[in-house]
Order: structure tokens, then sequence, then C-alpha cells
């Protein structure tokens, strides 16, 4: 299984995938930056209109940002839509994944070519709203560590799932809460759209295959303050979904682990 150590500042992809506390000239005391990361996968059709949304959106809060499209080598042209972006807009960057698959390494991958003080993640099929982004930054700048777009939290809402999802989902979310942390326990932590300050992540190995990292950075992670946005989980816009058997294992597997780290029963998994 592999996995990655988050340390402060960007590093190379040859020189490992480590993260930590305060990135070289974004300390955390002086200038804010987001990263966002959107993970693609034939995302052609769909990644073009997001940008072009999520720039609407940052663009008149003044504040620095970039986004990074992390692809695994897609070959429908995803990547060639996203360059030609990032040719006349450097705050837009693509990097290419090969041999690779799993959302939580893109996104880690993404985060780790970055020097960003806040670290980002949404999807790339519409599914999350762009428009939330500001109320996600506005509640980073409010001294909170970690921001979840959340589908459970009053106000939100799963969207048109069918009812045997729902159930699948609402069960996913219950076997969390015994490893969740008492004090900051969120109400979704399968979200794929959150923010997240660096320093929370410094020095800790994820796991890089599967799907729910977030899961792992609210039991990993230094998180002390937490706060939930609602949103409505949208209709895919275009494109096939990701989701399959293997989603599943691999959630299993992250469960088995940090059960496994909470209760010290590492020997016996």
């Amino acid at each position: 299984m592999s996995s990655a150590v988050m340390k402060p500042s960007y590093m190379p992809a040859d020189a490992g995938a480590k993260f930590s506390a305060s990135p070289a000239g974004h300390p955390e005391t002086g200038q804010i930056k987001l990263a966002l990361v959107i993970p693609t996968l034939c995302e052609a059709e769909n990644i073009a209109g997001l940008i072009c949304q999520v720039r609407r959106v940052l663009d008149p809060l003044s504040l620095p940002y970039e986004i990074l499209v992390v692809d695994d080598d897609s070959r429908d042209g995803t990547g060639k839509v996203v360059s030609d972006i990032a040719a006349e807009d450097p705050r837009v960057r693509l990097l290419v994944r090969r041999g690779e698959r799993g959302l939580s390494g893109a996104i880690l991958h993404g985060w780790q070519h970055s020097d960003a003080t806040v670290l980002g993640v949404m999807d790339a099929d519409l599914q999350h709203p762009p428009e939330l982004l500001p109320e996600l930054l506005s509640a980073i700048l409010d001294d909170r560590d970690i921001v979840i777009g959340s589908r459970y939290t009053p106000g939100g809402d799963l969207g048109q799932w069918s009812a045997a999802r729902k159930f699948l989902s609402a069960a996913a979310v219950w076997v969390t809460w015994p490893i969740q942390k008492s004090k900051v326990r969120a109400k979704d932590p399968m979200s794929g759209f959150f923010m997240v300050r660096r320093r929370c992540l410094d020095q800790i190995q994820f796991q890089e295959s599967g799907f729910k990292l977030l899961l792992e950075i609210l039991v990993r992670g230094r998180i002390h303050s937490i706060e939930e946005i609602p949103f409505e989980f949208g209709r895919r816009f275009r494109g096939a979904s990701k989701a399959n058997v293997r989603v599943a294992v691999d959630y299993a597997r992250l469960l088995a682990r940090l059960y496994a780290c909470k209760y010290r029963l590492r020997g016996q998994v």
C-alpha cells in the first residue's frame, strides 16, 4: 500500500512526497495562499467550464491562489484542454500522473507540488458547486483548521440519489463515528469538497490509494477546529462516475487501518 508523508515546503516529485507546516515564502503568520486541486480522469467535457467558474468566484477575493489539475493520464484530451488554459493563465497548472490511479493519491500529488498554506480539493464533474468556495475560504480565514462542504449538516442534501445509495452512504458515515475525534467530529467525513490548513498535515503519512482522504485527515491530522458548510450534491454534468467495487474495497482497507491505529491493533490487521 503506497503512502505519502506531509512536509513543510514544496519539493519536486523526485525528491519524495513530503510536506511541512510553513512552506517557503508563505509562512502561516503572513500571506494566505490557496492551492485548489482538481483530480481528473477523462473529464475533457467538464474541466474548462469548471476552471472558468472557479476563477470567476475566486478572483474577486483578491487572494493568491492556484488551480492544480492532477490528471491520471486521460485519453480523452483532458490534458490538452487544461494545457491551453494554463498557457494563458499561470495560476492554472497541469500535473499528469502515469501508471497511477486513486483519488487520494492525486490530491496528495497536487498538494505536494504547491507552497500554499491552505490546501483544497473539489471534483471535476460539477457536482461540487464552485460558488461555495468563498464560504469555505472565509471559514478558513476565520481560523478554522478544516472546512468541509457537507451534504449531511443541516441545509445539505444528497440530491437525486436513490434510496439504496443514500442508505449505503449513511452507513459508511456511521462506521466512522468511533474513530473520529470526539470534539471535532464531522457529519460528512466522506466529502470530497474541503479545505485544510497545511500545518495540520505536517509530517503525517497518508494512504495514497483510495478515495476518502478527508476521513484520514480527520482521524490522523492535527485538527482542532472544524466547520461544515451545507451544499446540495449536484448531478454529474457529463461523463461517467468513477465509483466501482474498488472504491468500496479501498474504503474497507482504510477503515481497517484507521481502526487498528485508533485501538492499537496493528499486529492483528
